[in-house]
Parts: structure tokens; C-alpha cells; sequence
């Protein structure tokens, strides 16, 4: 049987010039992160939030990333800067979630079987799963361990993130099978600033992944 392997989703996150959303989309993400999170060293302001969806819009998602944010004012940044989604990273409970509609999605930290179980109050299209590192929201390099979040992913539309880059990249796909894949860090040579060669080489063995498991399955099936 030859399987058409389903589309790996590729975010990537923490934007701040508009050379590197361009490279990103030529790489062939899918989701883009703008990061508007007070203390991260990738937080942007709205004029230059604009810049940037202009310079993407229609081409990919481009997805807004708060914390504890009001759901008022998330709305009024939706509207402001044009966002196709937004990532809840804070430690927003599920209501908040829910009054958000659709287009929002809960990324939790995950630590332990009890972050898992938590997972389950939250409704969404979509939930990110991140390492938990204590005093952290994200970004920390750290990844997920896997036999946390093999269940999960195979249950919910997951998008897999923590620690990623192009040289661990394929070995989680193959491992988790997830919807999607999210890097930050992994693809740059200073918060905030993409590195576009790690990019490319990001979304390519991220696709290779699941290309592979597609065809390894073909091979079981075939035995």
C-alpha cells in the first residue's frame, strides 16, 4: 500500500525583522509566531507585529503568542495586528481558553504524568506541548520527553516544541508523530534572529520525517 503520510506542520516562532519572516516562508513553514510576552528577549510592539503580518499575510498562519493575557485585550490585538491564531502561553485556565473561540490554542509545560492529565481540561484545535522548567514560560532550549507526549499526540492535534532543531528534528517526528513542530532558539544565532540556512534545514528534515514513517509503514504492511 503507498500511504499519502499526513502534513507535518512547521511553526516557527519569535520573529522581529521582516528578511527572516521572508526566509521562513521561502523554507516552507506553515505558522509563524510573533511573540508578545513581556520579558522575552523576542517580544515585539504592534507597529512592528503590522510589519511583519504584512509581509506574510496570505502566504501562512500567522499566530500571536501571550501570556495571562485579558481576554479583552487579546481580542483587541487580534484586530489590531491581524493575527490568524493565537497561542495562549500562560498559565490561562481552560475558560479563558474557551472564550476565545477556534482560533486560539493552549500551549502547556510539561513535566510529568500530571501535566499530561491536565491536557484533557483544555478544548482547542490545536495544543503545544513544551518542557516544564521551573520559573519559565518557554523558549529554554529543554525537550519534551517524549514518552510524556506519545499518547497525547496520538489523541489531540499536537504541535510538538522544546528544544527542537535541525539535527533532533527528525528523530521526534518519527518518535511522537505529531501535527506540527515548533522551533524558536534551534533556528537562530540570537533571540529574535533567524538563521536561515538552519531554517530550511529545519523544515526539511522535519518533512523527511514523515516521509520516512510513511514509508516504513508501507514496509510493514507489505511483510
Amino acid at each position: 500500500m503507498n500511504r499519502t503520510p499526513p502534513a507535518l506542520h512547521v511553526k516557527i516562532c519569535g520573529f522581529t525583522r521582516i528578511e527572516d519572516v521572508e526566509a521562513a516562508v521561502s523554507a516552507g513553514a506553515d505558522m509563524l509566531g510573533l511573540n508578545f510576552v513581556p520579558g522575552s528577549p523576542r517580544r515585539i510592539d504592534v507597529p512592528l507585529a503590522r510589519a511583519l503580518v504584512g509581509a506574510a499575510r496570505g502566504r501562512v498562519e500567522i499566530v500571536g503568542v501571550v501570556a495571562d493575557l485579558d481576554p479583552q485585550r487579546i481580542e483587541a490585538l487580534v484586530a489590531e495586528v491581524g493575527l490568524d491564531r493565537v497561542q495562549l502561553h500562560g498559565d490561562e485556565p481552560p475558560e479563558v481558553l474557551g472564550t476565545l473561540g477556534p482560533r486560539a490554542f493552549k500551549a502547556l509545560r510539561i513535566g510529568g504524568a500530571e501535566d499530561v492529565a491536565l491536557a484533557a481540561r483544555y478544548g482547542g484545535d490545536l495544543l503545544l506541548v513544551d518542557a516544564r522548567v521551573p520559573g519559565q514560560k518557554g523558549g529554554t532550549g529543554v525537550r519534551v520527553d517524549p514518552a510524556l507526549v506519545v499518547e497525547l499526540s496520538r489523541a489531540r492535534r499536537v504541535l510538538l516544541a522544546g528544544g527542537l532543531g535541525p539535527d533532533n528534528v527528525a528523530e521526534a517526528v518519527r518518535v511522537v508523530q505529531p501535527f506540527g513542530v515548533d522551533v524558536a532558539s534551534g533556528v537562530e544565532y540570537a533571540p529574535g534572529l533567524k538563521d536561515e540556512r538552519k531554517m530550511r534545514a529545519f523544515v526539511d528534515e522535519a518533512r523527511r520525517a514523515t516521509q520516512d514513517a510513511a514509508r516504513a509503514a508501507d514496509s510493514a504492511d507489505d511483510a
